[in-house]
């Protein structure tokens, strides 16, 4: 790939522009960039690997609830340079119909990791089996001789596994560019997930902080770690810096993350933390890297 992409038929000029800022950054060792595109939709980038997580960017979802506050800062057409892209679950908001095929067909060598159960559907959406790859917390991936995976469990709002034992919902560990970063997905707070993410201390944790209710629940929408919680697994985990999601895309299901600010800096006023903008690049530079 060259270090800059022209607008093609199929991209906007918005996204065209974005695209070409995640190919042109350069990434020194002991950093990772990073670029939020709503919900849980991250780009992130290191050691010349580009890596898509959750990509959500086409439209609205099916039922009047799910209208999206804000388009997305690109389009499915738009995707071009992906090394990789991780699926923590099935829902809409998180495994596209919308976006995927688009990945696939324009980052065709680019493995889709995704829990066992989303496969039948990634290949209704046309995606190679080849390059459908599952999430299993039994085993780490060593990808492009650089990144190391691990898959942890996600409680959304249970612990699921299928019959051959694998999780149904999963965030991931991603060891990159002596950066470490634990994106979650969407989970609650359970006492194991605490005890193997001390183990990890990530430099870079990313928490949904739309919580749950009863109302909600009513309505068939599960939740998530409210922002007390997250700020709470961040300071117990150790996490050099938290980031939030999951706030922002749907009024029924959002959040407001002044609130997990607020909490942070009146009872862990030293754990750092960053609220990205929409679109927004985020150069993370870890403290510990050159310590390692």
């Amino acid at each position: 790939m060259t270090d800059s992409i022209r607008k093609g038929a199929g991209m906007t000029r918005k996204g065209a522009a974005l695209i070409n800022e995640v190919i042109r950054t350069e990434v020194p060792y002991g950093t990772l960039a990073l670029w939020f595109l709503g919900q849980e939709s991250v780009i992130i980038k290191g050691d010349g690997i580009t890596i898509y997580v959750d990509p959500y960017v086409s439209g609205d979802l099916d039922s009047g609830d799910w209208r999206r506050v804000f388009p997305a800062p690109i389009e499915p057409g738009d995707i071009l340079g992906a090394d990789l892209c991780l699926i923590t679950h099935e829902h809409g908001d998180h495994m596209d119909v919308g976006t995927l095929p688009y990945f696939h067909r324009q980052n065709p060598a680019a493995p889709i990791v995704a829990p066992a159960c989303c496969k039948p559907a990634l290949q209704e959406m046309g995606i190679a089996a080849p390059q459908i790859w599952e999430a299993d917390d039994r085993r780490q991936l060593e990808l492009f001789s650089k990144l190391r995976l691990t898959v942890i469990p996600a409680a959304h709002e249970q612990l699921e596994r299928d019959e051959a034992g694998k999780p149904r919902y999963v965030g991931y560990v991603i060891e990159l560019n002596g950066v470490t970063l634990y994106h979650a997905g969407d989970t609650l707070v359970y006492p194991e997930l605490i005890e193997r993410l001390r183990e990890v201390r990530p430099d870079v944790a990313l928490l949904p902080i739309n919580g749950r209710d009863y109302f909600r629940g009513q309505r068939g929408i599960v939740g998530n770690m409210d922002y007390r919680e997250a700020a709470e697994l961040a300071a117990a985990i150790g996490a050099d810096t938290v980031i939030p999601l999951h706030y922002d895309l749907f009024a029924v299901n959002a959040e407001k993350p002044g609130h997990f600010v607020d909490d942070l800096y009146e009872r862990f006023p030293e754990q750092k933390c960053h609220v990205m903008a929409r679109g927004e690049r985020f150069v993370y530079v870890s403290p510990r890297a050159f310590l390692r």
